[in-house]
């Protein structure tokens, strides 16, 4: 289906008709999804680092040969050290098509030259540091007024400093953000770094992302970007890049997506200059009476309610779509400017709140199961005197959770999956069955959910790296301002939310008022503020280890 037909088909969609209400068949409706999938595939299919297949024919087996890479690194070498306006957009574009013909390998080896060979010039940085040094600073300070002048080596060196550290490759930054289509361009030649520096870490490709970082969150600020409801008008191609982006609940069909841009819904994403018709991130909310308990309630419940009724905007998704934008955070900058226009445009809306999945939970459940199931192994396998397990041991499970799943193993349809020595042994084996049968059964959610519960709030308020949370999710909407409201049972049933969080989804709350208080006090000492139902999971685990 072409994108004319596409667009076609869905204005089609919106059209009211005296005769007959058009809706779309299954088959035409699969149809158009599968060809939405395919567009996203053919156009922003991935290679390494994320350039698209029509912008990397390497692909197809070119770009291989040490010719093809001379090549680019030539007109790379151009793009740095020419400094003829007229011909300058020409070169640029020479070297960004000639990228996007290399080969991964090809690829690598320009970005470790780029790194490498156009980076800040240290022997010139030592020669002026000594000269810096060699100086004498005024002994006494109240003379400094006086001589000004014997402050004009000072201020010449350090001028010069500021220059000698800044990398060649900077000209080629700035001389691409300034060109059509070069913003993209970095974007992709920041997602092919990073995809390198997961195979290899190398010091001067880390330099290289950082400055490039760096960067990108210098030209990519509020200011730069154009906020933009997305709604069932917009173009067909923007509407389908949103089918194609959306990461965290994905769009099955063109109703559900027409329901996700409807009455009670509204979209919204950051859009620039640069990058047309394409949003770098965007935000899904449902407008409700209150904060929904789970997605399902969301996204396939009951029709939504009249706008009017609504007391809450809930943030139910928030996705980015360049890879190359990895820890540039414009999602904190997004939800604010949403929550101010929604409470602008709508003053009955009271409550900002989302919900949102766990991603790290059974990651960090699974491997603490297993690691206590193997330090309770190792004692139990030795003869030992009273207190001299290991300090290191800890059974995660109450008493009253250990033994009911000890007595799980008498449920006959799940003897062959729950078996082990210990609960921890028991409750490892069920979570880790990739055909999720405990949610089939009622006795074996019954039993789950007192342990999963509580240790979800521990993972959430108390497991830390570096002093933040140590869920992703939980970092982002705590470093943004947010409190964390209400832990939600069997909230995603979906096999991602299964696997991810074991269907628990978690509410987080924008106080106003109150944001940027909770945003210092998280980010200067990772105060994390919580409800008192949330505290009081922690507490009742804090005074079991006393």
């Amino acid at each position: 289906m072409s994108k004319k037909a596409l667009s076609i088909l869905m204005r089609a969609r919106m059209r009211p008709n005296n005769d007959t209400n058009h809706s779309l068949s299954p088959l035409s409706l699969t149809n158009a999804v599968n060809q939405l999938k395919q567009n996203k595939n053919s156009r922003e299919g991935k290679s390494a680092g994320g350039a698209s297949r029509e912008e990397n024919p390497a692909s197809n087996g070119s770009g291989n040969s040490e010719r093809d890479f001379m090549r680019v690194r030539d007109s790379m070498d151009s793009a740095v050290s020419i400094n003829k306006t007229e011909v300058i957009d020409d070169v640029l574009n020479n070297f960004s098509e000639g990228y996007f013909s290399l080969s991964h390998e090809n690829r690598r080896k320009l970005l470790l030259v780029l790194a490498r060979e156009y980076d800040l010039n240290r022997s010139q940085v030592r020669e002026l540091i000594k000269q810096y040094l060699a100086l004498e600073l005024p002994a006494d300070k109240a003379q400094v007024s006086e001589e000004e002048g014997l402050f004009a080596s000072f201020y010449r060196i350090e001028r010069n400093l500021r220059h000698a550290l800044k990398p060649v490759y900077e000209v080629l930054f700035e001389r691409l953000n300034t060109h059509p289509g070069g913003l993209r361009f970095l974007s992709i030649l920041r997602a092919d770094i990073l995809s390198t520096l997961r195979e290899e870490n190398i010091a001067s490709l880390r330099a290289l992302d950082s400055y490039l970082h760096e960067k990108l969150s210098t030209w990519l600020t509020p200011a730069a970007l154009e906020l933009h409801q997305i709604t069932w008008d917009d173009p067909a191609s923007l509407l389908e890049k949103i089918v194609a982006y959306e990461a965290v609940h994905p769009i099955s069909n063109l109703l559900d997506l027409k329901r996700r841009l409807g009455i009670g819904r509204r979209c919204f994403g950051y859009l620039h200059p640069a990058i047309p018709g394409e949003p770098l991130i965007f935000i899904e909310v449902a407008l409700l009476k209150n904060i929904a308990h789970s997605i399902q309630e969301v996204l396939w419940d009951s029709p939504p309610i009249p706008e009017s009724e609504a007391t809450c905007a809930l943030f139910y998704s928030i996705s980015s779509t360049q890879p190359g934008l990895s820890g540039i955070n414009l999602g904190k900058f997004l939800i604010k400017r949403v929550i101010t226009l929604v409470k602008r445009e709508m003053q009955h809306i009271s409550t900002f709140a989302t919900l949102s999945p766990i991603p790290g939970f059974m990651q960090w459940l699974l491997s603490k199961l297993a690691s206590q199931t193997k330090l309770a192994e190792g004692d139990m396998s030795q003869t030992v005197t009273e207190g001299s397990s290991s300090t290191f041991y800890e059974n995660v499970l109450k008493p009253e959770e250990e033994e009911a799943l000890m007595n799980l193993p008498n449920i006959t349809s799940f003897r062959d999956v729950a078996m082990g020595q210990t609960g921890m042994e028991i409750m490892f084996n069920l979570l880790t069955s990739t055909s999720y049968q405990w949610i089939h059964s009622s006795e074996l959610v019954s039993v789950l959910k007192s342990p999963l519960m509580r240790l979800c709030a521990r993972y959430i308020l108390q497991e830390k790296k570096r002093g933040k949370a140590l869920d992703s999710v939980a970092n982002f909407h705590l470093q943004n301002g947010a409190m964390v409201e209400r832990i939600n049972w069997m909230a995603d049933r979906s096999e991602k939310g299964l696997s991810q969080s074991a269907g628990i989804m978690v509410n987080y709350v924008y106080r106003l008022g109150h944001i940027e208080e909770y945003a210092h006090l998280y980010f200067s000492n990772g105060e994390i503020h919580a409800s008192s139902d949330l505290h009081h999971y922690v507490e009742q685990q804090s005074d079991r280890k006393q």
